[in-house]
């Protein structure tokens, strides 16, 4: 999941996140409305000097994709352009992504750590705030904030989530539009030449997909094809279709589980695919999915379950691959197909994150928030995410930016993301959503917008179950002696699944389950079970559960009208 967060932030610049323009340097929006004329108190203007600017350090993800051309992550046009408008002189520190945790713990202990901290994980931000390593934003926020103070008010769902149980806040968020972050895509060329349905429960995907492997869709009389892929992300869509949380809780009967009898369900069907030679038996070493998805852009992948990290590439740009190596290829994404414990939905983007937080030991917090601020401009957001209007971008007939080079916007704008990972990206109504992504007027464009809103169709259902008790993210963190135990025994247990899928009969599905629950049980697991369980009962009115989930989803569809 904290793949899946991260990589959200990219793709608000390459699928979903279309926002109002703003055009040079010059031409910073004073305030977060969209309609909104009148300056800021903190935006200078003839008769005013500028105020003295604060001196800020901020920590941005290193994710080691910067056109060696446009310079470094401390310095290039896009931390140039923030430190010529903005309220702060700002020194970035780069975090190596992969690896942010260990980076903020050596930081924190030699006293060095940055003053603003943007990061996702709540298990690297929810310690520090119990070592009081982070500051208490509340008083900040009123006394010193426009841009987050009004965000706040507008979207009372943000304060919900980032009130701490003390009552305060530590985190700054954002709100962005919520759509599916899986799909489970099929060639839907070959269920007609095999004659085959859409699968509907997962024996009937099983059934196709072992059509897929041996009855020579692709008609070239080799045994070349592959069912379905396992691989990576494609992994988890199978665990979401068992309502297996992984490494989280889910609700059975209205009560948090590790829902541990669906994970052997999950795993007896990765098993029974890998043992009859389905997938790619090398699935194991296709560490980032980069086999399985070029497997289904050649044409040879009949199932596709996968990450979503841009709905435009997953629909235009892929499909056009695909349709280079088979032009008559043809791909429909469908439900999750009901298991024997229910029908679910996929994972989903998260309306509401917490991004940041501000050090407590931060010299000049009041220049902090106003960074922050700034940040949440919908003018500095849009020149981030999309560039300069003009030379990145025009507007369309709705006045959403609309990307003139895509080699352009690759090259300078693509990477830039995490410089806006506190920016709310709803900040500007339909312009905000992923269908803006797409021109109708361009056919490949308008069959990925039917794709899209099909898929949307199928995974945003109310009447569906959802494997998480709330969004991944929002659940909470354990205690530091819990949280390491849970850590360790984590990693044996997805071993163990593993294991078994891989041994053919020498380990079985029914004795990895064994395991895992001795596993668990050695690890302290009940006392982790009864943490989750009393957090439940106790703060479920009071937090942002699937039920906030689906009024927001349905607020959203209003905007986009």
């Amino acid at each position: 999941m904290k793949k899946w967060l991260a990589t959200s932030l990219m793709m608000a610049l390459t699928t979903s996140i279309v926002l109002t323009a703003c055009s040079t340097k010059s031409n910073v929006e004073p305030s977060s409305s969209a309609n909104s004329t009148t300056p800021s108190a903190s935006t200078p203007t003839a008769s005013t000097a500028p105020a003295k600017k604060g001196d800020i350090s901020v920590s941005v993800y290193d994710r080691g994709n910067i056109p060696a051309a446009e310079g470094t992550l401390e310095d290039n046009r896009w931390t140039k352009f923030i430190n010529e408008n903005g309220p702060a002189n700002v020194k970035y520190v780069p975090i190596p992504r992969n690896d942010s945790a260990q980076k903020f713990n050596v930081l924190f202990a030699s006293g060095s750590a940055p003053d603003i901290i943007n990061e996702f994980d709540p298990n690297i931000l929810n310690p520090l705030i119990d070592q009081k390593q982070l500051l208490p934003l509340n008083d900040l926020i009123e006394k010193n904030s426009v841009e987050y103070k009004k965000i706040l008010q507008d979207y009372p769902a943000l304060k919900k989530v980032g009130t701490s149980p003390d009552g305060k806040m530590y985190k700054v968020g954002r709100v962005l539009e919520s759509f599916p972050s899986y799909a489970v895509f099929v060639r839907e060329d070959w269920l007609k030449k095999l004659k085959l349905d859409v699968p509907k429960t997962t024996e009937d995907l099983y059934k196709v997909a072992k059509a897929f492997a041996e009855q020579d869709p692709d008609g070239n009389g080799k045994n070349d094809t592959y069912g379905m892929a396992l691989s990576y992300r494609s992994e988890y869509a199978i665990d979401m279709m068992f309502g297996n949380p992984v490494e989280q809780y889910g609700l059975v009967n209205d009560q948090p589980t590790r829902a541990f009898e669906n994970a052997k369900l999950a795993t007896e069907f990765k098993k029974r695919l890998f043992d009859e030679g389905l997938i790619d038996k090398d699935f194991v070493n296709d560490k980032n999915g980069a086999k399985a998805k070029q497997d289904f852009l050649n044409g040879k992948l009949g199932i596709y379950p996968t990450f979503v990290g841009s709905w435009f590439d997953s629909t235009v740009t892929d499909i056009q691959t695909l349709k280079k190596a088979v032009p008559d290829a043809s791909v429909i994404p469908i439900a999750l197909p009901k298991s024997p414990v229910g029908e679910f939905i996929p994972d989903v983007q998260s309306p509401v994150q917490m991004t940041t937080a501000i050090n407590a030991k931060t010299k000049d917090p009041v220049a902090a928030i106003k960074y922050l601020d700034f940040m949440n401009r919908v003018s500095t957001g849009t020149s981030i995410l999309f560039g300069l209007e003009g030379t990145h971008y025009k507007k369309d007939a709705n006045g959403c930016p609309q990307i003139i080079d895509p080699n352009k916007t690759k090259a300078e704008i693509s990477w830039a993301g995490d410089y806006a990972q506190s920016y709310s990206r709803l900040l500007l109504g339909k312009c905000s959503f992923i269908q803006n992504q797409f021109n109708p007027d361009i056919p490949e464009q308008k069959a990925g917008l039917d794709m899209f809103n099909k898929a949307e169709s199928l995974y945003l259902d109310s009447t569906k179950k959802y494997r998480f008790i709330t969004m991944q993210e929002l659940i909470p963190s354990f205690p530091k002696d819990m949280q390491t135990s849970f850590n360790t025994v984590k990693k044996q247990i997805t071993d163990t699944w593993l294991k078994s899928v891989l041994s053919g009969d020498k380990y079985s599905v029914e004795q990895a389950y064994k395991d895992v629950q001795a596993s668990w049980d050695k690890a302290g697991g009940k006392q982790m079970d009864d943490f989750i369980i009393d957090w439940y009962k106790t703060s479920k009115d009071s937090s942002f559960m699937m039920k906030d989930l689906w009024e927001t989803i349905a607020k959203q569809d209003q905007m986009k009208k």
